[in-house]
């Protein structure tokens, strides 16, 4: 065996030792994010509520009382579930019952 064969061998040899000893990357999921604070100043600026029900309808771009981040556009994750993901918050939570300016109807 020549020294560069040799050389090669051994690269690939520690490579895959270390793929064996390294655990996959877990994948993320919604609980393991946290929860939007109102105090966010993302969600600030978005004017996010936690209850869209104290979000007065007649202020609200596209007035309806019954616009709640559950029945958003944007919500993503399971249907029925308390808080979920939300494009508009990446990385964070928010609550079904919520509210923000950016809500937009479902299709």
């Amino acid at each position: 065996m020549s020294k560069i064969a040799r050389r090669k061998f051994i690269q690939l040899s520690a490579v895959a030792a270390a793929g064996v000893l390294v655990q996959p990357g877990r994948e993320a999921r919604a609980e393991d994010m946290p929860q939007l604070s109102e105090d966010d100043p993302m969600a600030s600026g978005m004017k996010y509520t936690h209850d869209a029900s104290t979000v007065d309808p007649a202020s609200r771009a596209n007035p309806a009382a019954d616009q709640t981040c559950a029945n958003c556009a944007l919500i993503q994750g399971e249907d029925g579930a308390a808080w979920r993901p939300c494009q508009i918050f990446p990385g964070k939570l928010v609550n079904a019952s919520g509210w923000c300016q950016v809500w937009a109807p479902k299709a």
